[in-house]
């Protein structure tokens, strides 16, 4: 399993479906999703990682500023194969045809979150869905 999330520019875009269909047609499958708004000490906690980055505030910022959806998504090598998808985390250097490369704005609005890692996949799905029993 592997956790993707809609950021807010995609969201702000009404991209959603035509994101999930490039994760659905890339041959992921949607185990559980949900719409949310982060709040501030939550996008901070989530992004731990990065906090004494200098884009921290500004990642923060932009996570928080509207609507994401959080996505469980399953399948073989789940974690890669949302990255494929995915493309690189710069527009201008993803792939023809991937999610970054379609629909990003820029590097700091890319569309699309996506687990680095199966450890950070199980953790980035317990952030976002807690105990619930995912299918």
């Amino acid at each position: 399993m592997t956790l993707s999330i809609i950021k807010p520019d995609a969201v702000e875009r009404n991209l959603i479906g035509k994101i999930l269909t490039k994760l659905e047609v890339g041959g992921l499958e949607i185990s559980s999703l949900k719409m949310l708004q982060l709040t501030k000490p939550e996008a901070e906690k989530f992004y731990d990682i990065h906090n004494d980055k200098p884009f921290f505030d500004e990642l923060v910022k932009f996570m928080t500023r509207g609507k994401i959806v959080v996505i469980a998504l399953k399948g073989e090598d789940a974690v890669i194969k949302n990255r494929n998808i995915m493309g690189a985390t710069n527009p201008k250097e993803a792939q023809p045809g991937t999610i970054r490369h379609t629909f990003s704005k820029s590097i700091g609005e890319n569309s699309v979150h996506g687990s680095d890692s199966l450890e950070n996949a199980k953790k980035e799905i317990s952030f976002f869905f807690g105990g619930a029993t995912l299918i």
